[in-house]
């Protein structure tokens, strides 16, 4: 009995297998309003800051609402492969809504950071948005590129809503809630090399805070400090007829940190 139920499993399997491989053939994938990208690094940075300098894997799943696909809602998620030096994780789970005309961007994020909360002034709960205790950050993201003849790209980010893990939360002496920092980050890059093999771009990025003393991504000494210079090159490596693997090397510096990195990334699809 079991050799029969084994014989029809495997000659199921193989029908299955033939009729998909078939269909491939005559179907061609139709165009799909969703789309996922994956991403590895050796690093996270962001704004200046260093998230994790372990190796890091992302994704990135969106869909369309819009047949031009300039509206999109998507969630970006990582996780670092291994612990860093203070034994914790970096793992983050977002969610934003966005638009995109080619030239001009602008997008609402959720970000959610779970590495490292301090539970005595944010609340570890994915689930909690409270304005005194929650650790996501309602991040609003804008950036624009100039036309052809001066294609440099302005960027500038405001953090509107939550952040208590990141000290955007200012309290009361009772502990109330008093205000948020609205930290905010501006830079520019331009693009110095392109349309070559090798492309290169520079940055340079400040940060400073609309409603606070400091900011987030600075030493927390100032509120205005230049926080991320650096360059990227990026190039697309062929490895088959059909597969193309884009791959980038970036430096960067952060003078009010007094620290610098370099990263490697590889977007495998």
């Amino acid at each position: 009995m079991m050799k029969i139920l084994k014989g029809i499993f495997l000659l199921a399997l193989g029908t299955g297998r033939l009729f998909s491989q078939e269909n491939g053939e005559v179907k061609e994938a139709k165009e799909s309003r969703l789309d996922f990208t994956a991403n590895i690094q050796n690093n996270h940075l962001w704004r200046g800051l260093i998230i994790t300098d372990k190796p890091v894997v992302m994704g990135n799943l969106s869909y369309a609402l819009d047949a031009e696909k300039k509206w999109k809602v998507g969630i970006w998620g990582a996780s670092a492969l291994a612990d860093d030096k203070d034994n914790t994780h970096y793992k983050e789970i977002n969610y934003y809504i966005q638009y995109s005309d080619g030239r001009f961007y602008i997008g609402l994020w959720d970000l959610y950071n779970s590495r490292n909360i301090n539970t005595a002034v944010a609340a570890d709960d994915i689930f909690s948005y409270s304005q005194r205790r929650t650790a996501h950050i309602i991040d609003l993201r804008t950036n624009y590129t100039f036309g052809p003849s001066f294609p440099i790209n302005i960027e500038a980010d405001i953090m509107l809503y939550g952040g208590a893990n990141a000290g955007e939360v200012i309290l009361e002496p009772d502990g109330s809630y008093k205000k948020n920092r609205y930290s905010t980050y501006v830079q520019a890059s331009y693009p110095v090399i392109s349309g070559q093999k090798v492309n290169l771009d520079a940055f340079v990025g400040a940060g400073f805070s609309l409603n606070g003393d400091t900011f987030l991504y600075g030493n927390g000494k100032n509120n205005f400090d230049i926080v991320n210079v650096g360059v990227k090159a990026g190039k697309v490596i062929k490895i088959t007829e059909h597969y193309s693997l884009p791959v980038s090397m970036m430096a960067m510096w952060n003078p009010s940190n007094k620290y610098a990195r370099i990263q490697l990334a590889a977007t495998v699809f």
